[in-house]
């Protein structure tokens, strides 16, 4: 039995979501294949081949890949999805984009952002914005899954040693392209693979106190800076500072949530992390029911002391 793998990845090298959904792939058994469809991207195959437990990676380079349109990279998908019994694609922006085309391409149905694997053809998926758990069985010859990463721990980068195999590019389809990318360029970790984050709500009021309250906290921390869809629909911060279901789903060590109220779609991308502190004014506020620790108090007074005995 083989399993493929749909590498995330920047033409020179692969991202953390990656290992994890190697991780889930190795839960459902059989060899694990890694597809690295890019463009000059023969860095990020060579760091494919070193994810331990994966045994082969097939390496689609070509000019038309560059982008990784999900047009393109369906098709790429679908013309050698033969063999396989499983396609796996971490249940990221570029995932959710581009694997239902394979599923609806193959006429099978996807099984999407699973957080556990039972046996080859029974997996467990989040729904009702995570407040239940449904157990999902299929009989499709192939199964195409989307995984959330923060169920499956991920795989080491380092020591594995699989053989690289040149794959023919399928056919330019030309149905999109991608004419910009607006990226936000921080020095801190990315906030999908960070331990620790520090995120703000709407009770900061500004992003000019997002910046002069969270920022020192996050520095002194070394956390990434997350937000509530409140906060980031008031222009507190850009749309990829988001956590939630229509945002990033994370599960650092440690998250500090601070004038977050506690809303659902926020709730179901964060409360799988580790040790939850919530600061919040209003003491009736659903993050309470979630946190491990609770302060109950005003956030312009709260931070700034803990800024100061962190030193």
């Amino acid at each position: 039995m083989a399993l493929l793998v749909i590498a995330e990845h920047d033409n020179a090298s692969i991202k953390a979501a990656t290992l994890n959904t190697v991780a889930a792939a190795q839960k459902v058994g059989g060899e694990v294949h890694v597809l690295v469809a890019g463009s000059n991207c023969a860095a990020a195959a060579a760091a494919a081949a070193k994810i331990a437990g994966v045994s082969k990676v097939r390496l689609a380079d070509a000019p038309h890949y560059a982008d990784q349109t999900a047009e393109n990279v369906a098709a790429l998908v679908v013309a050698n999805a033969a063999g396989y019994t499983h396609i796996l694609a971490p249940a990221t922006g570029s995932g959710k984009n581009m694997l239902p085309r394979v599923a609806a391409l193959l006429d099978v149905a996807q099984i999407s952002e699973i957080t556990a694997v039972d046996s080859q053809d029974t997996f467990v998926r989040p729904t009702y914005a995570g407040n239940a758990m449904a157990t999902v069985k299929s009989a499709d010859a192939v199964k195409v899954i989307t995984v959330r990463t923060t169920g499956f721990d991920a795989v080491a980068a380092e020591g594995g040693s699989a053989a690289v195999e040149n794959l023919a590019p399928a056919a330019d389809l030309g149905l999109s392209k991608v004419t910009g990318r607006e990226i936000t360029k921080s020095a801190r970790p990315e906030l999908g693979a960070a331990k620790i984050i520090v995120s703000g709500g709407r009770g900061l009021g500004s992003g000019e106190n997002f910046r002069s309250v969270l920022e020192p906290l996050a520095d002194k921390l070394n956390a990434a800076l997350g937000a509530s869809r409140a906060a980031v629909d008031a222009g507190f911060v850009p749309n990829d500072y988001q956590v939630g279901q229509t945002g990033k789903i994370v599960a650092p060590q440690l998250y500090i949530a601070v004038a977050i109220s506690g809303a659902i779609q926020h709730l179901a991308g964060m409360k799988d992390s580790k040790v939850i502190v919530a600061i919040n004014k209003d003491p009736d506020a659903p993050i309470f029911q979630v946190a491990d620790y609770g302060l109950v108090a005003d956030l312009f007074t709260a931070v700034p002391e803990l800024v100061a005995e962190l030193g």
